[in-house]
């Protein structure tokens, strides 16, 4: 069998994302093993040479997915949803995996007493222009789901600021004024006084089994997935 032929699979490379998900494959039967350099990024599934495991960033799995240059992947709802405005179109979701848990949220300082909705910040835009010269500051690194939430909640009087470190603390740092991040527990949103809005849940997000529609799917490749997903759904 040639390497195009191959079924490329994107795993997590690194933390709790690529343990759980060796986990995952494991219980049902599908034993995921790095080949050659144990810090090399390539790999296998025992017993399935119809497959190539490329082991990456779950962001660059959703951006590999996107484009085809994997046929199935494991990464977060967050990351695909973000990356694609034409998720439904460009991947399909094959199985929700019960690990990597964590919404993404609007959340504002716990001393902004009178927002609690969306529709609440979209009141109090005009009067903090006024009183400020200037639109709220919204940090977060997800631009595009944000965009896409608050337009359709009819909020447009803002401004994103690009957020990559840790995005909870640029309220008290004084660099913006609300965030959208992801959160799982809520503690350390709490912890830097801030609060989610009653409505600001924007995605419940998990790790999923994805494949890609963009993908050169060949028999080989077809066939490996069929075996894949019906031991992931078994």
């Amino acid at each position: 069998m040639s390497n195009g032929d191959k079924l490329i699979l994107g795993v997590p490379s690194k933390g709790r994302l690529m343990e759980q998900t060796a986990d995952a494959f494991a219980s049902v039967g599908l034993t995921l093993r790095k080949t050659g350099n144990e810090r090399g990024y390539r790999g296998e599934i025992v017993g399935l040479p119809e497959v190539d495991v490329a082991f990456v960033s779950a962001s660059e799995i959703a951006w590999y997915l996107k484009t085809g240059r994997v046929h199935l992947g494991v990464t977060g709802e967050d990351l695909v949803h973000e990356q694609m405005s034409d998720w439904a179109t460009r991947v399909t979701f094959q199985k929700k995996l019960g690990f990597g848990n964590a919404d993404v949220v609007v959340a504002v300082p716990d001393c902004w007493i009178d927002v609690r909705t969306m529709a609440d910040l979209a009141e109090v835009a005009l009067p903090f222009r006024r009183a400020h010269g200037r639109w709220y500051r919204v940090a977060t690194k997800y631009l595009n789901l944000t965009r896409r939430f608050f337009a359709a909640k009819g909020l447009s009087d803002y401004r994103i600021v690009e957020s990559l470190g840790a995005t909870e603390g640029t309220p008290a740092a004084g660099t913006a004024e609300l965030i959208v991040d992801i959160t799982t527990t809520g503690t350390t949103l709490a912890a830097n006084g801030l609060r989610i809005l009653d409505d600001g849940v924007i995605l419940r997000s998990e790790a999923n089994l994805i494949s890609s529609n963009a993908a050169a799917w060949t028999p080989s490749a077809l066939e490996a997935m069929r075996t894949i997903t019906a031991r992931m759904k078994g």
